[in-house]
């Protein structure tokens, strides 16, 4: 296995890649050593009849001003923007936002999660496909984050999710890291990883993938409450937050 450097955006590099019709293919290791190699690029360029049919349900309620986190290649945004909706797109990485740009994008801005402020300006919809929950990153982070994203949205406003349960036939492997993330006070669904893309990685970063039950637990108290949850044929699932009473 060839060294891994450290690179900023080794993802942004695979997506430009890719759209450059040179092949490019992005792993996920875990600290514990495990990689997963599955990751498709096609599917961030993909067009909505190709989109999961849990996405598509999903994005019927999206309304008024949309804020898409992690854009990626802004294949979502670019379908809402299509429509109508006036969409702001934010990705942490510089090439996924150059991406965008070239693809078309009107609004998108390099900026992390946690960078999320009231300069954005006010949402009717904020979107995380994609499995995009997991950029909480554990369950006080999202707590927090939460309670920011009451700030900037209105009274009606959504929250529209995404993630994987990890307690869906996870396999032996993952049953193991999950059983050591109990012994560390972590939840079962808390990964810490890294992108690599060739010979370069990312830092790493803590990522989460959660139950329907588990999701319930974090959002409450936060202003947001889960009115609808919407299954995949899968593990995946995606979710509608809404403003709690």
């Amino acid at each position: 296995m060839p060294k891994v450097r450290h690179r900023i955006d080794p993802f942004g590099a695979a997506l430009k890649d890719h759209m450059a019709g040179r092949f490019a293919q992005v792993m996920v290791e875990r600290d514990d050593g495990y990689i997963d190699s599955s990751i498709n690029l096609v599917t961030y360029f993909d067009t909505v009849r190709k989109w999961p049919p849990h996405q598509r349900t999903a994005l019927r309620y999206v309304r008024g001003r949309v804020l898409d986190i992690g854009c990626g290649a802004g294949r979502h945004a670019l379908y809402l923007q299509h429509r109508g909706h006036d969409v702001v797109g934010i990705d942490s990485s510089p090439g996924a936002v150059a991406v965008c740009k070239e693809r078309g994008l009107e609004k998108v801005r390099e900026l992390s999660i946690t960078g999320l402020s009231r300069f954005l300006g006010g949402f009717d919809t904020i979107l995380m496909l994609g499995n995009n929950f997991g950029l909480f990153a554990g369950p006080r982070r999202a707590a927090w984050l939460l309670r920011k994203m009451a700030g900037m949205t209105c009274a009606e406003a959504r929250i529209i999710v995404e993630t994987l349960d990890p307690h869906e036939s996870p396999g032996e492997f993952h049953l193991r890291y999950q059983s050591a993330n109990k012994k560390k006070g972590r939840m079962p669904g808390q990964a810490r990883i890294r992108l690599r893309y060739q010979d370069h990685a990312t830092s790493w970063f803590d990522y989460l993938l959660v139950s329907p039950r588990e999701m319930q637990e974090i959002v409450s108290g936060t202003g947001w409450e889960v009115t609808r949850t919407i299954p995949s044929s899968g593990p995946q699932y995606a979710a509608v937050l809404e403003k709690s009473g």
